[in-house]
């Protein structure tokens, strides 16, 4: 019989980046399907609000829950299948997300290796469609499991049914990430057996450039992005932070056009469907904020994009910096900033 360890009044503030003071009237740390099952079918818990937690990575925490949190810990790693075209390689959702990309690189199954060093767990890579140096998650994504909290019932979500955007699924859109709806237990991948670099972003290509690699294989971008991403962001045990706080803003053509005729170092990529995505941390350092502080939290000197926390800080620190950040660049370049991490509670 399966029983799950749930703890009163639990302390969030280990179990975010952030390390923001919050506390759970209940925590429950599901390390396998099964447990979740056992909690949905549990009358005790129907009807009681529900958060579904993974690494805290992509979290600011705004006061107190008086409901269940769930801490998603189910581990492991896998070749599920393959095909004459790709492997498909399958992580639970409790894997340490850069712990699992190292692995299937050691493992001799490429293309990952641009996600290297994204803070948080497996099971959260999908829900924001984590994304860096010209890869998502969405391009090496084959399907997903998740259990529905509200009947117990396994749904299996393809890469149509999760609806990608930018840093976005429908997990966001729904609003079931806030909700506790649905717990992923499991994350499948197709990675290409025809493996080629991605190395067009400048930072990746001069990293390789400096160690004199022309030819780079999987495990020199994985060590190129990692040495750029130590280099760029803070280690959260050491500076509490959320990693990238702002998404890079996505702006019509037009737009664009008048932006780089009065700001030409402004560094832009275009986008498949014509509009263009601008460089949030540049923007951000324009207006005045790299390195500077608004009472405990402040943007990162090493790189704008970074909100840190200083020592001390709540939620309402965080969201106060953000507001002020987003005002400024608004009023300098008509762009709008909006928020990576999410608002719990809202």
């Amino acid at each position: 019989m399966t029983t799950l360890s749930i703890e009163a009044d639990a302390d969030l503030r280990p179990r975010n980046t952030l390390a923001l003071p919050a506390r759970a009237a209940q925590l429950a740390t599901i390390r396998s399907a099964d447990e979740a099952r056992a909690l949905a079918a549990d009358p005790r818990w129907r009807g009681v609000p529900r958060f579904v937690l993974g690494g805290g990575s992509n979290l600011v925490l705004c006061g107190d829950f008086t409901g269940l949190v769930l801490q998603a810990a189910l581990p492991g790693r896998a070749l599920a299948g393959e095909d004459a075209d790709a492997w498909y390689i399958s992580a639970g959702a409790g894997e340490n997300w850069h712990d699992f990309v190292q692995w299937t690189l050691a493992a001799g199954y490429p293309g990952l290796e641009n996600l290297s060093l994204i803070p948080g767990m497996v099971g959260a890579a999908p829900i924001q469609n984590i994304g860096a140096y010209g890869l998502e998650v969405a391009e090496r994504f084959a399907f997903l499991d998740a259990l529905d909290l509200d009947c117990g019932e396994l749904r299996r979500f393809d890469a149509a049914a999760c609806r990608f955007g930018y840093r976005d699924s429908v997990f966001k859109q729904e609003g079931w990430h806030l909700s506790g709806h649905y717990l992923i237990t499991a994350v499948t991948f197709r990675l290409p057996k025809k493996w080629a670099p991605l190395t067009r972003y400048a930072d990746v290509a001069g990293e390789l450039a400096a160690a004199g690699i022309a030819q780079p294989r999987a495990q020199d971008v994985a060590a190129a992005v990692t040495a750029i991403r130590r280099r760029k962001l803070p280690d959260p045990a050491q500076i509490p932070n959320a990693g990238s706080f702002f998404q890079n803003p996505v702006v019509s053509s037009g737009q664009a056009a008048q932006l780089m005729a009065a700001h030409p170092a402004l560094p832009t990529y275009a986008q498949p469907d014509g509009r263009v995505k601008l460089a949030a941390g540049w923007l951000i350092e324009q207006a005045g904020w790299k390195g500077r502080d608004l009472g405990p939290v402040g943007m990162y000197e090493k790189q704008a994009l970074i909100l840190v926390n200083r020592g001390g800080a709540t939620g309402a620190d965080v969201r106060l910096l953000a507001q002020a950040v987003q005002a400024d660049v608004q009023a300098r370049f008509g762009v709008r900033l909006e928020p990576e991490p999410i608002y719990f509670p809202a």
